[in-house]
């Protein structure tokens, strides 16, 4: 696909796109790859040029005869949300959804394009967005029913007092059993109103390197004594735009839940990493145009996993797998984090479990009034 100008210009151009391109002959044999499909399949061109697509395409997908259907037609064809999975390639043999576009190429005879456009990110964006929307609907009931609900409350604890000085001793568990659980019912709605505050952030340039320190340091001081510690963190990030100890909260509250599900787990490791991810870019409401999130920070664990068929609601009030869990805590980084114009999404599968976190950078205008000390 070179040796002339306009050759040379189109393989640029599909060099350009942030979308794996594979292109195979006839006999769907792998002719040429673009970057993103070297690092999607994780491979070099030299390697994926000796495969053919039955060799990267997981038995029985849908893409081989997508391929077969498009040189028989002569015609551009769309298959939409098809999982594709390698036992040769990828992480563990995870399987990613993806909408795949074939086309004919008309001057090179049985040779068909192909391009993916994942569906992951979109998909844990969508259900983000809901989780979102469920977490104001939780902030419009705390609001209405918080204190009406804390006036009969204190009545009942009050009441309870009186009843512990004078009942029995047989009675006085069941008394202070009235004040214990109304004193749990109190903070429970305490942190429910958490959500209903939607004061303005007091935003500063931050280093998520220093956010990280500090959590990571207060974790292993506490709820996370003993487990192993890994950092992959790129140093030349820019910082974000958002409140320190917000950030702090979001982090520590994912690192609070990692360490929970390792307390059964040999060797229990907590993964820490940071890049940057351009290219991600969603629309929010309000604003013309898109917010661009390239800063990835993922927090990973070689914990159990999150059951699936909670994942897809992990961040909604009240959803929890812990037998004693309010199922606010993940709520409460979902509401910070898009405080923040952010997305978090957890990707779980036994043995390793990870949450990701986009957040958008700090403008230029910004970052020079208050520059952050690198960390190392």
């Amino acid at each position: 696909m070179s040796g002339t100008p306009a050759a040379s210009l189109s393989t640029s151009v599909l060099q350009a796109l942030p979308q794996p391109v594979i292109v195979c002959d006839q006999d769907h044999g792998i002719v040429f790859v673009n970057y993103a499909a070297e690092a999607f399949f994780g491979a070099s061109l030299s390697v994926l040029s000796r495969l053919r697509l039955d060799d990267l395409i997981a038995f029985g997908s849908p893409i081989i005869g997508l391929v077969d259907a498009v040189r028989a037609r002569h015609a551009p064809m769309t298959e939409y949300r098809v999982g594709v999975g390698s036992s040769r390639f990828g992480d563990g043999g995870d399987e990613r959804i993806v909408d795949v576009f074939a086309s004919p190429i008309s001057e090179m005879e049985g040779r068909v394009a192909l391009l993916f456009q994942e569906r992951t990110i979109a998909d844990k964006i969508d259900r983000q967005l809901v989780s979102r929307g469920a977490a104001r609907s939780v902030t419009g009931l705390a609001a209405m029913l918080a204190h009406e609900i804390k006036n009969p409350l204190s009545g009942i604890r009050g009441a309870a007092q009186l009843l512990e000085q004078s009942v029995t001793a047989d009675e006085l568990p069941l008394a202070r059993l009235i004040r214990e659980e109304t004193d749990r019912i109190v903070g429970l709605i305490d942190r429910v109103e958490v959500f209903g505050d939607d004061r303005p952030l007091d935003r500063d340039p931050v280093n998520i390197h220093v956010v990280l320190d500090r959590v990571k340091l207060l974790a292993r001081s506490g709820i996370a004594r003993g487990i192993a510690f890994y950092e992959e963190y790129d140093p030349s990030l820019p910082p974000v735009h958002g409140n320190r100890d917000q950030l702090v909260q979001v982090f520590l509250n994912l690192v609070k839940n990692a360490a929970e599900a390792l307390v059964h787990t040999h060797k229990p490791e907590i993964r820490i990493s940071t890049a940057f991810r351009p290219g991600i870019r969603i629309a929010v409401q309000g604003v013309t145009q898109r917010i661009s999130l390239p800063l990835e920070i993922v927090i990973e664990d070689n914990g159990p996993g999150v059951p699936p068929e909670i994942v897809p609601n992990l961040f909604d009030p009240f959803v929890t797998t812990k037998p004693t869990g309010s199922g606010l805590g993940l709520a409460l980084v979902a509401k910070l984090v898009g405080d923040h114009g952010g997305v978090v999404d957890c990707d779980s599968r036994p043995g390793r479990t990870r949450f990701r976190i986009l957040l958008p950078v700090a403008t230029a205008a910004v970052a020079t009034a208050n520059e952050e000390v690198p960390a190392a």
